[in-house]
C-alpha cells in the first residue's frame, strides 16, 4: 500500500496562496471575514470518504459524505451531507422530500451552481451558488455533532469546523438554509 503524504498534524492558519486554486483561497477569505475558525490539513487527493481515513485521523472526526443530487427533471438541485459511514438509499430520501425519483446529478451542473468537480464536492461550495439553484439537505446525525470535516472546494484538503458556526454564520451569509433530513442508512 503507497504511503500517503500528510500532514503531521492539523493547521489553523490560513496557508498561502502559493500553488493553491482561487476557489480554495475564497474559502478561507470568508471563513475569516466570518470569523469561523477551522484547523486544517492538506493531503493526497481523496475524492472518497474512503479515502478520508488518514484525514479522519488527523482532524480527530469522520469526513462527512457529500452527495449531489437531481429530481428526474434536473431541474431541482440538492446538496445531501450525511455521515461517511452511513450507507446512501435514495428511495429514503425521495420519501422525505415528497420527489418520485432522485439520481446523482451530472457534473456539468456541479461545476455551474457550485464551482466544484466531483470529489470535491462539500457544503462550501454554497458560496458559489448565487441564484440558489441548490437546497442543502443534512441529516440529522451530522447536526448532533459537534464539527464536521469538509473540503475547501479542493479534495487534498479538509477542514474541522464547528455545526454551529456552519448553521449560524455560514449559510445565512451565502443565503442559503437547510433541511433537516433522517436517514437511516440501513
Amino acid at each position: 500500500m503507497e504511503e500517503r503524504e500528510m500532514a503531521v498534524k492539523p493547521i489553523d492558519t490560513k496557508p498561502s496562496p502559493k500553488g493553491r486554486l482561487l476557489k480554495e483561497m475564497a474559502v478561507y477569505d470568508l471563513l475569516e471575514k466570518l470569523e469561523i475558525p477551522y484547523l486544517r490539513v492538506d493531503h493526497k487527493e481523496a475524492a472518497t470518504v474512503e479515502d478520508c481515513h488518514d484525514v479522519d485521523e488527523a482532524l480527530g472526526l469522520h469526513i462527512c459524505k457529500n452527495l449531489f443530487l437531481c429530481n428526474r427533471q434536473k431541474t431541482d438541485f440538492y446538496l445531501l451531507m450525511m455521515p461517511g459511514l452511513k450507507k446512501f438509499k435514495t428511495k429514503e430520501l425521495s420519501g422525505q422530500l415528497g420527489v418520485a425519483r432522485l439520481s446523482f446529478a451530472e457534473a456539468e451542473y456541479m461545476e455551474e451552481f457550485l464551482n466544484i468537480t466531483p470529489g470535491s464536492v462539500s457544503v462550501m461550495g454554497l458560496m458559489n451558488d448565487k441564484d440558489h439553484r441548490v437546497r442543502l439537505l443534512i441529516d440529522g446525525e451530522l447536526l448532533r455533532d459537534e464539527f464536521v470535516g469538509c473540503h475547501p472546494c479542493v479534495n487534498t484538503v479538509s477542514l474541522k469546523i464547528r455545526m454551529k458556526d456552519i448553521l449560524e454564520k455560514f449559510l445565512p451569509y451565502v443565503g442559503h438554509e437547510y433541511t433537516a433530513v433522517e436517514l437511516q442508512g440501513e
